[in-house]
Formats: C-alpha cells, sequence, structure tokens
C-alpha cells in the first residue's frame, strides 16, 4: 500500500546519512542524535543496542565483537538503502566492535524525520538490517566460566 506523499513539508526529506561506522570507539546515542538533527525533523529516535547480563537464561559476564574487514562497507550500504527507501531527514548508525561489558552500547541508531512515524519506522529498520546483513560476531563469556559465539558462520 503506497502512503500519500508528505504535504506538510517545505522541502523533501533529506535522506542523509550522518553516519555509518564500525568503530572499537565508546558509542554516545546522544552524539548520535545531535547528528541528525535538521530543522524540519518534528521527531528524533534513538536507539541503543545495550549489553545485558544474561543469555539463554546464563549469566553474561561480558563479550567481543569481531567484525569482518568488509563490516564497514556493509553498514554503510545498508544505511544508505535505508535512507533511500524512507521519508526521514538524516540518520546515523554505529556498531562497536572489541571487548564490551554489560551495560555499554554496541549499537547506536538516530533518526530524524517530520513526523515521528516514519522516524520509528526507520529506525527498526535500521536495527532489523543491520542485525541481519552485518558480518559482526559476538563472543559471549558467561559468569559461570564458559563462552560462546553467536551467529557465526
Amino acid at each position: 500500500m503506497a502512503t500519500a506523499p508528505d504535504t506538510s513539508r517545505l522541502d523533501a526529506p533529506a535522506r542523509r546519512v550522518a553516519r555509518a561506522a564500525v568503530t572499537e570507539d565508546v558509542l554516545d546515542v546522544a552524539e548520535h542524535a545531535a547528528l541528525v538533527t535538521a530543522a524540519a525533523a518534528g521527531a528524533v529516535v534513538t536507539f541503543a543496542g545495550v549489553v545485558r547480563d544474561h543469555d539463554g537464561g546464563r549469566g553474561v559476564g561480558d563479550l567481543r565483537y569481531v567484525g569482518h574487514p568488509s563490516a564497514g562497507a556493509v553498514l554503510a550500504r545498508v544505511v544508505a538503502e535505508v535512507a533511500a527507501g524512507a521519508d526521514v531527514d538524516a540518520v546515523a548508525v554505529s556498531h562497536r566492535l572489541g571487548d564490551l561489558a554489560v551495560g555499554e552500547v554496541a549499537l547506536a541508531v538516530a533518526v530524524s524525520a517530520a513526523h515521528r512515524a516514519e522516524a520509528f519506522t526507520a529506525c527498526a529498520r535500521l536495527v532489523d538490517e543491520v542485525k541481519a546483513q552485518l558480518p559482526v560476531w559476538k563472543h559471549q563469556r558467561f559468569t559461570d566460566g564458559t563462552s560462546e559465539w553467536v551467529d557465526c558462520p
């Protein structure tokens, strides 16, 4: 079902990619939100994928994300595709690599759009597509001393 064009806007959505990064740096969701600020945006939606203290009924002590050398290019492509197909003003997405403790941000996403529905929809799609396509794998270390790789081919 096609949606009617948004006639409330003064200009077409910019669909700008403000950031698409795979990094070992600490991620700041507020920084991502600031990157997507736009005068036409009535909504800024953010998502923080945070390391939790459990998985599959076991305690997680910490984890390590390892990325394929193509991860940056894949993320750039995914983010550009989602932005191009949505009525958004700007998007910013980063995925962290390396060792992360419980509570640290592994995935930061921010989306600005004229209206909340477009921002929420694009943010959810970005999270889903990054999770499905990004060649990044998680090595969880459990509190009982065991460990496992997650989604590793």
